[in-house]
């Protein structure tokens, strides 16, 4: 009998434990197309970024997402080997990725990814991969 109530307590603990960590590496993004911002909650923290979405003729995907792969540096082959640093695609082809156009972040500039400064893509980039997929959303909304 103590043996059964030792080997519970000690799952509890176990799931308890597990649940909290979960809760302290949970990563959620949040990108607003109609505002064109990004807003970040990792651990205690909140970030609020600028971004560009797609311009007219393009799409920016909305739902709710998982990571699917990340690069530290990509060329869309697509675009004309464009560069996209710090890239977390979340949808096929769809990334959210640092850009050299920093005058257009704010404003609906892009094929469809979410463009980011490149300092906050960096960042953005390095929660993700310290988070792990599983525990991150991205949540894209008009």
């Amino acid at each position: 009998m103590k043996k059964t109530v030792l080997t519970a307590a000690v799952l509890v603990a176990m799931l308890f434990g597990s649940s909290v960590e979960g809760w302290a590496a949970r990563l959620v993004a949040r990108i607003d197309v109609s505002s064109q911002t990004m807003t970040v909650r990792y651990g205690g923290a909140v970030y609020r970024w600028p971004v560009s979405t797609a311009r007219k003729g393009y799409i920016t995907p909305r739902g709710s997402f998982r990571p699917q792969r990340t690069a530290r540096m990509w060329y869309s082959r697509k675009y004309d080997m464009s560069p996209m640093p710090h890239s977390v695609f979340f949808r096929g082809g769809y990334a959210i990725h640092g850009t050299g156009a920093v005058k257009s972040l704010g404003r609906p500039a892009s094929h469809g990814c979410v463009r980011l400064h490149p300092s906050n893509a960096a960042a953005f980039y390095s929660m993700v991969r310290r988070a792990g997929f599983r525990n991150t959303r991205i949540v894209v909304t008009n």
